[in-house]
């Protein structure tokens, strides 16, 4: 018998293989599962270049990969929410809008102004999915309804960028009023026989899409984006059924005729500039 020492063999598990990658460096698709290089994904405009899906955007981020460059002008920036019906859920409402307005770092859940776009002066408005949840609030209904009696008086287009998961139920019937409200300032919008681009990103769901985000001019949305009043799984609860693949995806609604297109990221800028030049 041949006596011999066996070679010591170091096993490498998965947690040491990870604590070799830097962190951030790679981020993982919410869609396909794969892994993707973060330089890369943010060099195609945060979509997975795997999948093609759309990962969400900050209202500042959109807005500078949709206004030309150094023309956005922002307007009632100071306008913040307030507790007027003391509301407590799991913690009181007024805490809600600190801890919101300094992880988002906007007092609201959207920014609105006026900028150019492909050099055409455009109002702009655009929600912030970050800020609870892109909640629709008194503070969203009065500024985008400012927003669009200010087109309306300049006799300049408009472009509402979506992004939520509908109206904020801490103010109550306060934030359904501004269904109205926005809809009511569209309609004097329209009747100057003036252009309104509705864009819908990922998810663009509840009381906005019952409302403002359902009755441009032209409607536009991102692929794979979610639009709906209520989510499917509550759907399927109710009806008891279930629903066609994809349902709500926006690919599905342009086959149905709900929205005019579904566009790609890296192409919304140009598509926008089509429209208005084309129209204004």
């Amino acid at each position: 018998m041949v006596w011999f020492r066996k070679p010591k063999y170091t096993i490498v598990t998965p947690q040491a293989k990870r604590a070799k990658i830097p962190d951030g460096l790679w981020i993982r698709c919410n869609d396909c599962g794969e892994l993707i290089f973060k330089k890369e994904w943010e060099n195609n405009l945060k979509v997975c270049p795997k999948c093609n899906y759309h990962f969400q955007l900050r209202a500042k981020e959109r807005l500078e990969i949709t206004v030309d460059e150094g023309t956005f002008e922002e307007d009632n920036k100071s306008l913040a929410p307030i507790d007027f019906l003391k509301f407590i859920d799991k913690k009181p409402y007024k805490e809600r809008i600190i801890e919101n307005q300094e992880k988002a770092q906007l007092n609201d859940a959207v920014i609105t102004g006026c900028g150019y776009i492909e050099k055409i002066k455009t109002a702009i408005a655009v929600l912030d999915f970050n800020f609870m949840g892109g909640s629709m609030g008194s503070v969203m209904g009065e500024k985008i309804t400012r927003l669009i009696e200010k087109a309306t008086d300049l006799k300049i287009p408009l472009l509402i960028v979506s992004s939520s998961g509908g109206a904020r139920m801490q103010e109550g019937i306060i934030s359904l009023f501004q269904m109205s409200k926005t809809v009511a300032a569209l309609e004097l919008h329209n009747k100057a026989k003036l252009l309104f681009i509705s864009l819908l990103t990922h998810p663009t769901t509840g009381g906005v899409t019952a409302s403002f985000a359902s009755i441009g001019d032209i409607i536009i949305a991102e692929a794979k984006t979610l639009i709906g009043f209520a989510g499917p799984r509550v759907i399927e609860q109710t009806i008891k059924e279930k629903l066609p693949y994809k349902f709500q995806q926006s690919e599905f609604l342009l086959e149905h005729g709900l929205i005019d297109m579904v566009v790609n990221r890296k192409n919304v800028k140009n598509v926008l500039g089509r429209f208005l030049h084309f129209f204004c």
